[in-house]
């Protein structure tokens, strides 16, 4: 199985369909009359669906556990064909696609089974997905491309050429995977009046995302959190709560982080932990939802994005 550690939950649906063609309407009427010998068809097969639905990673090596938080189950009759459709919700990390399609192809099985003794013609076919929502795919990357962004590590030992930067590579990694620009990327010393002459100047020439890491913890010479707030118009606190909530699922060090989020005019502002992993982790948890904030920043200069 793929990792999906780095994936956040979110409220995952599917529905798919499958098509169980009968040889005559005579078949038909049996299955609705409930005159089929071996029971009420819709009822056996719904119920083989729910079972099914539950069982998808027992069958496909792939895919991964979850929870099923809804199932349904529902037909459709055209002519001599009996459409099946299954549509499966979760909140998860990863989608239920194949859940939907293995429950329709279970509902559809289950159908041949018990119409084959009075019926000789029956096929299944288009067994295929419908509908699909949540997770990245709902969310357009269209127009980032036109979104610059500036990296700046703050760290007096990188500064200093002491150390090497990871984190602030992992970030402009991350960014570029989202086809955002990164114009800036630059290393200053955990100053305050640096830091903010640094925003300051970016903001100034309109930089759409300026991203810090370090700073962000409790150590003396962490300043980043008291160097950027005065200067912020807003506060975007529920980025920053999803940042801190990301990281504690993974370590229980996540509740230290400072991590400050906001807008100067309609440039963005991240301060993310200096870490490596906390960086690169504090991207994964917020991006590409937190793009959509170009959209609804009133007179944004990114119609498309």
């Amino acid at each position: 199985m793929i990792d999906i550690t780095h994936k956040s939950s979110t409220l995952r649906k599917a529905i798919a369909q499958a098509i169980v063609k009968v040889g005559s309407l005579e078949t038909i009427q049996a299955l609705v009359d409930r005159k089929v010998p071996k029971g009420d068809v819709f009822e056996m097969a719904k119920t083989a669906g729910l079972f099914a639905a539950k069982r998808t990673a027992d069958m496909i090596p792939d895919c991964h556990p979850l929870p099923i938080e809804y199932t349904g189950i529902s037909y459709r009759i055209e002519g001599n064909s009996i459409y099946i459709f299954a549509e499966i919700h979760t909140i998860y990390k990863t989608g239920v696609e194949v859940e939907a399609m293995h429950t329709a192809s279970v509902v559809a099985l289950t159908m041949y089974d018990m119409l084959k003794p009075i019926d000789k013609n029956i096929s299944i076919e288009q067994i295929k997905l419908i509908e699909k929502k949540g997770g990245k795919t709902d969310y357009s990357l269209k127009g980032t491309e036109a979104l610059g962004a500036s990296v700046i590590v703050c760290s007096d030992s990188i500064a200093a050429g002491k150390n090497e930067d990871k984190a602030g590579k992992a970030i402009i990694e991350r960014l570029e995977k989202y086809g955002l620009k990164v114009l800036d990327y630059k290393i200053i010393p955990d100053e305050k009046e640096i830091i903010q002459q640094s925003l300051s100047s970016l903001a100034g020439i309109g930089r759409d995302m300026v991203i810090f890491t370090g700073g962000t913890g409790l150590s003396p010479r962490d300043v980043t959190p008291e160097a950027i707030r005065p200067l912020l118009d807003k506060e975007i606190p529920g980025v920053e709560e999803a940042i801190r909530a990301y990281g504690q699922q993974r370590t229980p060090y996540a509740m230290l982080s400072r991590s400050v989020v906001g807008l100067i005019g309609k440039t963005l502002v991240l301060a993310l932990p200096g870490s490596t992993k906390g960086a690169a982790e504090s991207i994964d948890a917020v991006f590409p939802a937190i793009l959509h904030l170009f959209r609804v920043m009133e007179g944004t200069r990114h119609e498309g994005a």
